[in-house]
């Protein structure tokens, strides 16, 4: 039954992107469109894989930085967060620049973090760390204040410490608001990864799309683009694969 209802689910999407590159391919090929300008879907796949070689190296490049940075911003996300909810004081001092810190662009810090850092890899991971950091601190946060306010008193009552309500009480309760902002994250990780190549740097996704937009290769640069979006499609899937045995194994301990 579940299978049933994720296909009933999953096919709408697929058959609407398939008519979608049909209509993409048959405009190009009536409309006599220059491949250098707009190139048709077969055309990108047959490039890509003509590079592969090449688009591969690349992808394990954005790979390794992305995954890096996702997992230091996520992890200092969500102690910050842990550390405003449970240290009196800290989040009516230091919430104004949570949100300060979000109105400063991505794309100004890159510079400066090259500047200080310089060309190696450590700027890349702080600027996709930086990225990934906000989301799920706020949703944390937000799961923490969710918490059920009549268990938090009866565990009060019955002389509970602070930290113990934390670790058996808050913190379960806030795994699917933490798990959300982990798919915001994902997804950001990816977009945070390409910027942070496009400001500096002699390898991946963003460096090969730097390369390709200079010698006017639109079907490489439509490669660079699938491929950025599939791992976004990946990452977030696999966290949400992970937010569902996770949240199962809490229910199943609970219980």
């Amino acid at each position: 039954m579940k299978q049933h209802s994720w296909f009933k689910a999953g096919w709408p999407p697929i058959v609407v992107v398939i008519l979608l590159l049909l209509i993409w391919q048959l405009a190009v090929t009536w409309g006599n469109t220059a491949s250098w300008l707009l190139p048709s879907p077969l055309k990108i796949i047959t490039d890509g894989t003509t590079d592969m070689s090449r688009v591969w190296m690349h992808t394990r490049a954005t790979l390794r930085i992305m995954l890096i940075g996702f997992t230091v911003g996520v992890s200092v996300g969500i102690v910050v967060a842990s550390a405003l909810h449970m240290i009196p004081g800290f989040k009516a001092g230091f919430y104004p620049l949570l949100i300060l810190s979000q109105n400063v662009p991505t794309i100004a810090l890159g510079p400066l973090l090259i500047i200080l850092f310089g060309f190696g890899l450590l700027p890349k991971i702080i600027l996709i760390a930086l990225v990934c950091f906000f989301p799920v601190t706020m949703a944390t946060l937000d799961g923490f204040m969710q918490t059920d306010r009549h268990m938090y008193n009866y565990l009060q009552m019955i002389g509970a410490k602070k930290r113990d309500i934390f670790i058996k009480l808050e913190l379960p309760n806030a795994l699917p608001f933490i798990f959300s902002g982990l798919k915001i994250s994902a997804t950001y990780s990816v977009m945070g990864a390409v910027i942070a190549e496009w400001l500096g740097g002699g390898v991946g996704l963003g460096y090969y799309m730097i390369l390709q937009k200079s010698a006017f290769r639109a079907d490489r640069e439509f490669v660079s683009i699938f491929i950025i979006v599939l791992l976004s499609l990946l990452f977030f899937g696999l966290i949400a694969w992970l937010e569902k045995l996770v949240i199962r194994w809490n229910m199943k301990r609970s219980s």
